[in-house]
């Protein structure tokens, strides 16, 4: 049914209706499922995500110690009163980190669109229910609008962090997050589109380093900032900003910077934070030998 954003958009013009319906009746003519099958799938996706948040506001450590207590720590400075940024977005990012902490715990998460950018779309989600107070089927169609941009990003460019870096998975993930906010709020399907392009905007060139390899630093508290981008870039669409560049374009632009990045920087734990000498002395506490001596690194960092 549609192919790319500005497809997407049209078609929700076209129609009347939201992009969540939009993709609601392509996964239909898709699968081949009812409609009720398929909000049925989405409401079961929706309750992990709930669980998940609930269960990292409680407080999880990771069995290697990196990571873990973050967004309880955040939810305690919210309700000091102190918060600079506002509470909403605190909470956002809280539910973010919340969220990606449960991941690196060995928790069960909703990968959107992926284990290590899972957090965003959720955190997102959860903070502006308290806003917006929707209803469950709202909060539902929340998530086939991400599934929309999602769909887009994944079949023009990729949202694997192997393939195009972390700008591909907390980039795209942030980018669903923003739309999906728009529509939520009232915005128009355009309106949703320009807060997609505005917040991938803001997170291209971002590297995949993880350190040790793993999917806990410094990707928990990518998805606060993929969090914090995402509600930013959503009021400004609702303000009536938009992209110079369309979001399609983006998109492509996304694409074409994954390409390039060298493969220390995708994924593989070779480059980037994981170099640094910190990185290094947290792999070899992990799993024995890093891979690299402080030597390597300051040779990457010079040439």
């Amino acid at each position: 049914m549609f192919r790319n954003v500005a497809e997407l958009v049209k078609l929700a013009e076209q129609q009347q209706v939201k992009i969540a319906e939009i993709m609601i009746r392509q996964e239909i003519e898709v699968s081949g499922l009812s409609r009720e099958e398929i909000i049925a799938k989405m409401d079961e996706n929706l309750t992990v995500m709930e669980k998940a948040i609930e269960r990292g506001l409680n407080g999880v450590k990771s069995q290697t110690g990196l990571t873990g207590g973050d967004a309880v720590l955040l939810q305690n400075y919210i309700k000091s009163g102190r918060a600079l940024s506002g509470n909403l977005l605190l909470d956002a990012v809280s539910k973010a980190m919340a969220t990606n902490e449960v991941n690196a715990a060995m928790g069960i998460i909703c990968a959107t669109p992926t284990a290590g950018s899972a957090g965003v779309v959720p955190g997102t989600l959860f903070a502006v229910k308290n806003q917006l107070n929707p209803t469950r089927k709202e909060m539902i169609e929340y998530l086939f609008t991400a599934a929309a941009f999602g769909f887009v990003i994944a079949n023009n460019a990729s949202i694997s962090g192997a393939a195009g870096g972390c700008q591909a998975e907390v980039g795209s993930a942030a980018g669903m997050a923003a739309a999906s906010i728009v529509e939520m709020a009232g915005g128009t399907p355009k309106q949703a589109a320009e807060a997609m392009a505005i917040t991938l905007k803001n997170m291209l060139g971002l590297v995949c380093d993880p350190v040790a390899g793993l999917v806990e630093v410094p990707c928990v508290k990518r998805n606060a900032l993929g969090a914090s981008n995402a509600m930013t870039a959503a009021d400004m669409a609702l303000a009536g900003i938009t992209s110079r560049i369309p979001c399609d374009e983006v998109i492509a632009a996304m694409y074409s910077i994954g390409q390039s990045m060298p493969s220390s920087l995708r994924e593989t734990g070779e480059g980037g934070l994981a170099a640094t000498p910190t990185g290094r002395r947290l792999e070899a506490e992990i799993f024995g030998e890093p891979k690299a001596r402080l030597a390597d690194y300051l040779v990457s960092r010079d040439s």
